[in-house]
């Protein structure tokens, strides 16, 4: 899943596409409505593709988190954020057994889950595998035959300066 140009708008529900930057800031179209929204740079912006979820072990990044709700739900949609704090949580756990439950809070938790439920409705779930292939295949690099290097020539003699009588 491609979380790049997905934005949360502070102060704006719901989840953006980002379009065009401009000089002032930048257009960007909302995933629920398809209204477009002009955002300037003083607004508090983030990218999905920047916000991880806090584990015992350290921060999972939200598309790993979106990537096993995806496998858990068999992409399709997850419960509603609207749920009970407490079912809210339960759910939460089954997806992610290590997330730290005292910096995790149950808004946090409700984000998330309509984000998902957002990007599901949109079709941008369905390529949650592929992202995690690309992922890998970039890391892993195939290694060239080395080439012999090259013999070093010697540095060409400058002509010495004549001197003037």
């Amino acid at each position: 899943m491609n979380l790049e140009k997905i934005l949360a708008v502070s102060g704006k529900p719901g989840l953006y596409a980002l379009k065009v930057q401009t000089r002032t800031g930048f257009v960007a179209e909302s995933l629920t409505d398809g209204k477009k929204i002009t955002v300037s740079l003083k607004s508090n912006v983030s990218l999905l593709s920047e916000i991880s979820i806090y584990t015992h072990d350290g921060e999972k990044p939200l598309t790993e988190v979106f990537q096993r709700i995806g496998t858990k739900e068999n992409k399709g949609q997850a419960i509603s954020h609207k749920e009970d704090n407490a079912k809210l949580a339960a759910y939460f756990k089954e997806v992610l057994p290590d997330y730290d439950e005292e910096r995790v809070y149950p808004s946090d938790i409700k984000k998330v889950l309509n984000w998902y439920n957002t990007l599901q409705a949109k079709g941008l779930v369905t390529d949650l595998a592929p992202a995690a292939a690309e992922a890998k295949e970039e890391a892993v690099v195939e290694e060239k035959p080395k080439k012999a290097p090259a013999a070093k020539k010697a540095p060409a003699k400058k002509p010495a300066a004549k001197k003037e009588e």
